[in-house]
């Protein structure tokens, strides 16, 4: 199945890291999802019933973000696949890259990202 639902770009301020600094004053994140399902039911129906939510999507992401601090971006994308499959059924799997822009290395970065695909 190739249908599939992209929000780029969820925004929110977290306490990861491995560093003192980083769990003590804390960043912003950026999540960008990609979610895979059978879109021709809504494709017919016009129907929010028969796809996705895209604003209880975000909301399941901001709450991985503002959540739990973790020490790695892998652990917090694979928190956030986890929580997506298990709140929608509907999905087959799910791609989700976390951005970490501020990340603490020693030569300027535009970017510094991981990218976590999951499935059932």
């Amino acid at each position: 199945m190739s249908d599939s639902i992209v929000i780029k770009g969820i925004r929110g301020f977290g306490y990861h890291g491995v560093f003192e600094q980083e769990t003590k004053n804390g960043q912003e994140f950026y999540v960008d999802v990609e979610l895979f399902l059978d879109l021709a039911p809504a494709s017919q129906s016009d129907a929010l019933e028969d796809t996705i939510d895209y604003g209880a999507v975000c909301d399941v992401v901001l709450a991985c973000i503002t959540g739990k601090p973790v020490q790695l971006i892998e652990k917090l994308a694979g928190d956030i696949a986890d929580a997506l499959l298990n709140s929608y059924t509907i999905l087959s799997h799910v791609k989700v890259i976390v951005h970490k822009p501020q990340a603490p290395v020693n030569v300027e970065v535009l970017d510094i990202s991981v990218t976590i695909e999951r499935a059932r």
